[in-house]
């Protein structure tokens, strides 16, 4: 099986969307696009030097007059300047904004210095312990390194564009860990952070506002762990309505109360990318993605449903999912709203179910393009043509149900071994290796061919 025109054009579209920094661009011989070429983690300029390096200490005048004086500060930066924040606690008794205006050649850094633990937070929840750009527009800015904690939202991005959000941890606050959702943002990168124990709504990330009020766009979000998402819902990552041509890539997201990740539509605009993320543990749906995307070589496990899609603030559509492993007692994929729908894919899959179906397709699935999956569980609402029987979880070196173990290389002579379709092949599997010319199903090659 070959994928249809219109596959190939969402494939082609996506290779062509927001190149997120100045590189080669590279396009693969066949099947996907190679996206460690195409997109890298951090922004254009993020080996830039600073003109001006600039340090805060703690005084010995307390938490609050600290935090004072940690505001003044920020609010006396220009671009080019970098400050190193002291080990310590600084305590912000007011609401603590952050607008900075950056340039590509000289962006602003706000950091921990190597080795210190920088703790901000607040006297209470009244406020965010920080709001970026909420007074004004705010770009080229790094927060680096910092410990967020207390407060309403720990971190709430307004008007930003080109902000570096690195290597932080968010934790133990009222309400969402980092959002994103009263304006506009674009080319935002969101990497490397420890973002968990949320409150009130609970989202570990929410990206964006409800019916594409406010959209991000171009961004990434990569190489975070987010968890213990509570509260009312507890998402781990949300990315909503309208927001387009973002990179969701390796991040690991467990323990979550609504799905570990979690993104709708772009409304007609560029399809988002999310790959190789590990997810699992929640008593909702591991990854629910409502459509225009391209969803490959993700690792999910142990939900109410493994991988789910419905009509919610969009219709589903154009929505390619090609080499994820999916495990879990109940639902392996619940694709409620494919049938009839463009664009529709499921190829090179591993889903297996202890339970329930591994596929179910609620409403049909006419128009969909099946191929090289491999199932454990009855498959509902479609034909058995694109799918073959798994033996079982012993198809794996070292998964279970549970989450507990996460190692789905396959096992030598499993069903999954050389039985991929190469039209749809990805050209790396989850470790980032490259796939051979015989293709495994699911998220792993089990070696090179």
């Amino acid at each position: 099986m070959s994928p249809s025109p219109r596959t190939l054009r969402i494939l082609l579209q996506f290779a062509c969307v927001c190149v997120l920094a100045a590189g080669a661009r590279s396009q693969a011989p066949v099947g996907l696009p190679r996206s460690t070429v195409l997109h890298p983690i951090d922004p254009p300029w993020a080996l830039r030097e600073p003109n001006r390096e600039l340090r805060i200490e703690r005084a010995a005048s307390g938490d609050l007059s600290n935090g004072r004086r940690l505001v003044e500060a920020v609010a006396a930066l220009k671009p080019g300047d970098r400050l190193r924040i002291g080990a310590g606690t600084w305590s912000v008794p007011s609401k603590f904004v952050v607008d900075l205006v950056g340039t590509a050649e000289l962006p602003i850094w706000i950091e921990s210095r190597p080795g210190d633990r920088v703790i901000i937070t607040r006297p209470d929840a009244k406020q965010n312990v920080m709001d970026v750009g909420s007074r004004g527009p705010t770009r080229f800015l790094v927060i680096r390194g910092l410990e967020f904690t207390g407060g309403s939202a720990g971190v709430r991005l307004h008007d930003c564009e080109d902000v570096w959000f690195d290597g932080n941890e968010v934790h133990h606050i009222r309400d969402g860990a980092l959002t994103a959702n009263t304006a506009h943002t674009a080319r935002l990168h969101i990497t490397r952070n420890h973002l968990h124990h949320t409150g009130g709504y609970g989202e570990g990330m929410y990206l964006g506002a409800n019916k594409g009020q406010w959209v991000m766009n171009s961004s990434v979000v990569a190489l975070n762990h987010v968890h213990d998402c509570g509260g009312r819902q507890g998402d781990g990552i949300e990315l909503k309505q309208g927001s387009w041509g973002n990179w969701i890539v390796g991040n690991i997201v467990h323990d979550t109360n609504y799905p570990c990740l979690l993104v709708y539509g772009t409304g007609g605009k560029p399809p988002n990318l999310i790959e190789r993320n590990i997810c699992w543990g929640t008593p909702t749906n591991v990854m629910q993605v409502q459509g225009e995307a391209v969803v490959r070589n993700n690792l999910l496990i142990n939900g109410g449903i493994g991988f789910h899609t419905h009509d919610h603030q969009g219709k589903t559509r154009e929505l390619v999912v090609v080499h994820n492993t999916i495990v879990t007692s109940g639902v392996g994929a619940n694709l409620s709203s494919w049938s009839g729908r463009e664009g529709m894919v499921l190829a090179n899959n591993a889903v297996y179910s202890r339970k329930g179906p591994a596929v179910r397709c609620e409403k049909g699935s006419v128009g969909v393009r099946f191929g090289g999956n491999v199932v454990h569980g009855e498959v509902l609402g479609a034909g058995p043509e694109g799918f073959s029987k798994g033996r079982g979880i012993d198809d794996f070196r070292g998964l279970d149900w549970t989450g507990l173990t996460r190692d789905p290389t396959p096992v030598p002579g499993s069903p999954l071994v050389d039985t991929g379709l190469a039209a749809f092949a990805t050209w790396d599997d989850l470790y980032e290796r490259e796939r051979g010319t015989l293709v495994d199903v699911g998220c792993v090659e089990l070696e090179l061919h």
